[in-house]
């Protein structure tokens, strides 16, 4: 059965044409939402417009709405004539990104597309994604903006499109060889084949799973699709400062999976802890305290400052293995027994090794720095343990086909 499609760009929609798709076909749209009431209606009647008369399918919705979004899926779903499942979580762990995967978790097709709740990505686009993975063999198909006939109309205002360019620039510029082929690494608009997905290996942060996925799991085969984003059917983008916050935290975490990375960030940190050691130094000095004990309380302003970077930016998936007071003591005692140890250091490298006062001042520096991060990774931020089976299912509320 064929419809006529008349909404804004969907006429030059390079998916509205004829799509053969190849077996397998069957696929699982999973659409994370939260609070998309006044969307969800209309996003289910694109899909049955566009999608079952040429691919077998079915959606799942993972919800973490603090509205009616769940009744108003499974009243909408009704008049469906593919399986809806809603997947409603009390605790939203991971964000949207977290949402998917846990909808990809509960796919039962070979093929996941992923799309948002708010009719901003077209369901036309669908078989046109699975179609494309399947003529390609590739593993990952990503609807891109920025490809030729794409278009990124639908973001609201100039300042939008500044930010999404900007952040698909840094992304890039992060990520040159996990993310070659991939032109629109910020879409959210995507396929996978669910037996190339390694859900264990994913840490979602905020609602950038693409590049989560990409990044850490990327496929051997990527391939691209172009198309138009359209505007927000209903309610308020989901982009605020705190998502902005959100995703330069997750940027950080993916850099820095690998130790040497983590080495160098920590480092970079530590150098910038300087600065608040050397104020307040200064402060103190101006106040009339002698230089002694001047230096060791000024070292401790460079100590919390560089203890909230590492918490915030480095280590923040593993602040749960230890109470905040036994990091905060154990990192402050690490940090100064760097200060303790690299003074007597320096002076046996001299006295002991002949060492001239610079070359072993630098030596003792390297030395002490390595020895202070492997300290604060192993005694302070311990390994992440492998969640036991069954806990996952614990922050899921409830599980509901309709």
């Amino acid at each position: 059965m064929t419809h006529e499609h008349t909404a804004a760009g969907e006429l030059h929609d390079p998916a509205a044409r004829a799509v053969e798709v190849p077996e397998p076909g069957a696929v699982t749209i999973v659409v994370p939402t939260f609070n998309e009431s006044a969307n969800v209606r209309r996003l289910l009647h694109l899909i049955t417009e566009s999608v079952p008369s040429r691919l077998p399918c079915e959606v799942v919705f993972v919800d973490d709405s603090t509205d009616d979004t769940p009744r108003v899926i499974r009243e909408a779903a009704e008049d469906c004539p593919f399986p809806v499942t809603v997947l409603h979580r009390e605790e939203p762990v991971g964000g949207l990104g977290g949402a998917v995967v846990e909808g990809m978790k509960a796919a039962g097709s070979d093929w996941i597309v992923v799309m948002d709740g708010d009719c901003q990505h077209p369901p036309s686009l669908v078989p046109e994604l699975v179609a494309t993975g399947e003529r390609a063999n590739a593993g990952l198909v990503v609807a891109s903006r920025y490809l030729k006939g794409g278009s990124r109309a639908g973001l609201a205002g100039s300042y939008r499109v500044a930010v999404s360019r900007g952040a698909t620039w840094l992304t890039k510029a992060l990520f040159p060889r996990r993310l070659r082929g991939i032109s629109d690494p910020m879409s959210g608009f995507f396929a996978i084949r669910r037996g190339d997905i390694a859900a264990g290996a994913l840490e979602p942060l905020g609602y950038k799973i693409l590049l989560e996925l990409a990044v850490r799991t990327r496929p051997r085969e990527v391939t691209e699709v172009p198309f138009v984003f359209q505007d927000r059917f209903a309610g308020e983008s989901k982009s605020t400062a705190r998502e902005g916050l959100r995703f330069l935290r997750h940027l950080v975490g993916l850099r820095t999976a690998s130790p040497l990375a983590r080495m160098l960030v920590f480092g970079l940190i530590g150098a910038s802890g300087f600065v608040p050691n050397l104020l307040g130094l200064w402060a103190l000095n101006r106040a009339g305290m002698h230089y002694v004990p001047a230096e060791i309380l000024a070292n401790q302003f460079g100590v919390v400052w560089n203890f909230l970077l590492i918490e915030h930016l480095l280590f923040r998936d593993r602040r749960r293995h230890r109470g905040g007071w036994d990091r905060v003591g154990r990192f402050a005692l690490l940090a100064n027994a760097d200060l303790g140890l690299r003074i007597p250091l320096i002076a046996v490298l001299v006295h002991r090794f002949g060492l001239g006062a610079l070359p072993a001042t630098a030596l003792a520096l390297v030395t002490t720095f390595v020895l202070r991060f492997m300290g604060t990774e192993a005694l302070v931020y311990l390994p992440r343990r492998t969640p036991r089976s069954g806990k996952d299912s614990s922050r899921t509320a409830a599980r509901r086909a309709v």
